[in-house]
């Protein structure tokens, strides 16, 4: 009974957090109306908080910022299919039953793999990964990324007229300038051979020509490798252990499943192991 009483005031205290986030953002939690439909920040937020790749490289505003209007192009597509009448089309509901099985799959894998993975067995893995780890030598670097040789040698020249790295990166590069720190053999040859050869505070006074384009380099620092600290690896060990769940999770499946198979012509094809479950 006690324990009702708990999780009765965590879902209280859940709704109304969220309720609270989603006044604090937009216009009282919403994004847009469109055609007087509401679309909310939280829907964002959701579809945000799904891609991991994307949240380790921008922050939520940026992506809310970049993907607002593709969020309103997408509703105002599904009203005007809605209005269409094609969410009574068999076609829709043959589909929606296909994507509905797809979905509850993905989410059953995700909740059992998460269950199979403990604090424990990551701070084992992390332990493990710092007895075995091999100290080499980092840099950490900035780079401009260019077309043509001419314009890198252009951006090499203001350096020399003291421009600002960072002011020409945002004029110039075609991609983020800032590359952290890395080991030699993580780069392509070219590149890495031109940004160790280089010393702390030194840029390249020649383009560096690899298969992306032409880099200006400059280093920033140099240091000995060292462990990267576990709340920054936490991910990258999940993800390790993740995919080995998986791996046991599907087996399991697999070896428990009665599965009988048919050629075109009826004839039932012979299994000599259990049908796999997709991962």
């Amino acid at each position: 009974m006690m324990n009702r009483k708990f999780a009765a005031l965590a879902l209280v205290s859940a709704l109304v957090l969220n309720s609270a986030i989603a006044k604090a953002e937009g216009k009282d939690g919403v994004a847009a109306v469109v055609n007087g439909q509401n679309l909310t920040v939280v829907e964002i937020r959701d579809m945000y908080e799904t891609m991991p790749g994307v949240k380790d490289k921008v922050s939520f505003e940026e992506f809310y910022e970049k993907t607002l209007n593709d969020f309103i192009g997408n509703e105002l597509v599904f009203q005007a299919a809605t209005a269409d009448k094609v969410t009574e089309s068999d076609e829709y509901k043959k589909q929606l039953k296909a994507a509905q099985k797809d979905i509850a799959g993905k989410i059953y894998l995700k909740n059992k793999v998460e269950s199979m993975i403990g604090e424990e067995q990551v701070k084992k893995v992390y332990d493990d990964y710092k007895k075995n780890f091999k100290s080499e030598k980092e840099v950490k670097a900035k780079h401009i990324l260019v077309d043509t040789e001419a314009k890198a040698k252009e951006v090499i020249s203001k350096l020399d007229n003291k421009g600002d790295f960072d002011a020409l990166a945002k004029e110039y590069s075609r991609e983020p300038a800032d590359l952290g720190y890395f080991t030699k053999d993580m780069m392509v040859p070219e590149f890495g051979e031109a940004a160790f050869a280089l010393g702390k505070g030194v840029y390249t006074k020649m383009p560096v020509k690899t298969q992306f384009g032409y880099h200006v380099i400059l280093v920033e620092d140099i240091r000995d490798g060292k462990p990267m600290e576990y709340e920054k690896i936490k991910p990258q060990l999940k993800a390790l252990l993740a995919k080995g769940a998986l791996g046991k999770l599907l087996e399991g499946i697999s070896s428990q499943a009665k599965v009988t198979m048919y050629d075109l012509k009826g004839n039932e094809i012979k299994q000599e192991a259990p049908v796999a479950p997709k991962k």
